[in-house]
């Protein structure tokens, strides 16, 4: 048991910091701890106070020890009854009609006291007086809050030429100013009072998520809000425009480009289905069915001029790469010893290179 001592002493400092608070389940339910833990007087005293009253004198427990139990003192009244419970904060008679004037003005100009042509200074004069009399830190009475809210709604909307402009055209329409409501959105504040509250007094501007205020106007704040999907939105094409782009240039490019007038394949292809031979080499190659019409004289000359050094060409490429892999057979049947590999090698076939050297033979024919 001795070793749950320092425990024990540690469930009491918590219960006796509870009760303190005025959390006197809490702290019986630590006290029950330490005296399960390591029992002492102390923590058995101040459970019996518990049971009585539900607290323990100022002090907590540094009035006991847990050799001598409580220490001999003179009964004292304030001992034997619990510690009275803050009473609510009070407030003064003209705080309360304060507040009764705010609801009972009928504009944001008898709200701010001031006269319908009130310039910008004389608004942020009367906003600064009434915010710090109304703050809900230093006005208790009952509605303050709401009063302090119209307030800042009355300035909010004041404060902004376009926001006034409206208000004032509303005429005899304008509701109850301290009220809310669907009627009375346009005329609500862009930002919430304490942020007003703390550009004034703070020294600080509301996060960037807030509504913002610049040379004493503010932007509204919910049209923000419903314009949020529509940036989300617009965000996300932003982000697809480049592979549309691309995909819009390619197509282009494809019809824009005009496909070659022959093809040089060993069968018809689509759009090439007309077979063909040049008048020198006799070489084969494909056009389309409008070739012969489209394509004459001189053209055809120089066009099969064309087909002809394209088929050499691509002779010459084949010819090589045959050789390679018939170079290649032999040097592993050599390396390798393998016999058959090497008879393979000998009799494999190297066709461009015939019909190669059959055209450059008629060529210098």
């Amino acid at each position: 048991m001795e070793v749950n001592r320092d425990e024990a002493e540690r469930c009491i400092d918590i219960a006796t910091a509870a009760l303190s608070n005025e959390q006197p389940e809490k702290a019986q339910r630590f006290l029950e701890k330490a005296q399960r833990l390591f029992p002492t007087e102390k923590a058995k005293v101040l459970l019996e106070m518990i049971a009585k009253n539900g607290f323990t004198p100022r002090g907590g427990h540094s009035d006991f020890n847990e050799q001598s139990g409580p220490r001999q003192r003179q009964p004292n009244s304030d001992d034997t009854r619990p510690e009275a419970k803050p009473s609510e904060k009070s407030y003064t008679a003209d705080q309360l009609d304060s507040v009764r004037r705010i609801k009972q003005c009928k504009d944001f100009y008898q709200i701010l006291g001031v006269q319908a042509d009130a310039s910008e200074d004389e608004l942020k004069r009367s906003y600064r007086k009434l915010a710090l009399k109304f703050h809900p830190d230093k006005n208790h009475a009952p509605g303050a809050t709401e009063a302090f809210k119209a307030i800042g709604n009355a300035y909010a909307v004041l404060s902004n030429a376009s926001k006034r402009r409206q208000y004032d055209q509303c005429g005899e329409e304008k509701t109850n100013p301290s009220s809310s409501g669907p009627e009375n959105e346009n005329f609500e504040a862009d930002i919430s009072p304490e942020d007003l509250f703390n550009m004034f007094f703070g020294g600080g501007y509301p996060s960037s998520s807030a509504s913002m205020y610049a040379n004493g106007r503010m932007r509204n704040q919910r049209r923000d809000r419903r314009e949020r999907p529509r940036e989300g939105g617009f965000a996300l094409f932003v982000q697809v425009m480049p592979i549309l782009i691309l995909v819009i240039v390619s197509a282009l490019s494809q019809i824009m480009v005009n496909s070659p007038p022959y093809s040089l394949s060993y069968r018809p292809s689509a759009g090439y289905t007309q077979k063909r031979l040049t008048m020198s080499l006799k070489v084969p190659y494909y056009v389309g069915e409008h070739f012969s019409r489209e394509i004459t004289g001189l053209n055809l000359k120089n066009l099969e001029r064309t087909v002809e050094d394209d088929f050499i060409s691509n002779l010459r490429n084949n010819c090589w790469k045959e050789k390679q892999q018939k170079e290649g057979m032999l040097y592993r049947a050599r390396y390798f010893g393998d016999n058959d590999l090497y008879q393979r090698a000998q009799r494999a076939r190297t066709p461009s290179c015939a019909k190669l050297s059959e055209i450059t033979a008629s060529l210098h024919g």
